[in-house]
């Protein structure tokens, strides 16, 4: 099955989604932030999804689908959140991920999403930056 990075700073969250796609056979490595995502995408960078959340101290799941997709356009993106305004936010991104799903959610629910994602087409396969999309001042 497919190797999925998951990063959620709710601890009972990653746990239940770790084990959740750990029974529907994927290989699974979850962390706490962004940081500790990049610092895993970094260390291997051969992971087919990642899920994460929005809003997570230290990198929230935006600043790291904008890194993973300019560095592993390859590797499809899912994000989780609870809030309505940061769905919006992350629907500006729909070029680089694959969707958004609300929290809360069922055990179905996540693992339908994360099937449906790495059945997709993916993401752009153009390398991209925050410049693109105005999130900083383009040279």
């Amino acid at each position: 099955m497919a190797k999925i990075l998951v990063a959620e700073d709710e601890a009972a969250l990653r746990e239940f989604v770790q084990r959740a796609l750990t029974h529907y056979g994927h290989n699974v490595v979850a962390v706490r932030d962004g940081a500790e995502a990049l610092l895993e995408m970094q260390r291997d960078g051969t992971y087919d999804l990642v899920l994460t959340d929005i809003v997570m101290p230290i990198m929230d799941g935006i600043a790291l689908s904008l890194k993973i997709a300019k560095d592993y356009p390859q590797i499809k993106i899912l994000l989780m959140t609870g809030y309505a305004a940061e769905r919006q936010r992350a629907h500006n991104l729909d070029d680089l991920i694959h969707d958004v799903i609300s929290k809360p959610f069922t055990l179905t629910d996540i693992c339908d999403k994360v099937e449906e994602a790495l059945a997709s087409n993916g993401q752009s396969a153009e390398p991209v930056s925050a410049k693109d999309f105005g999130l900083i001042e383009k040279d």
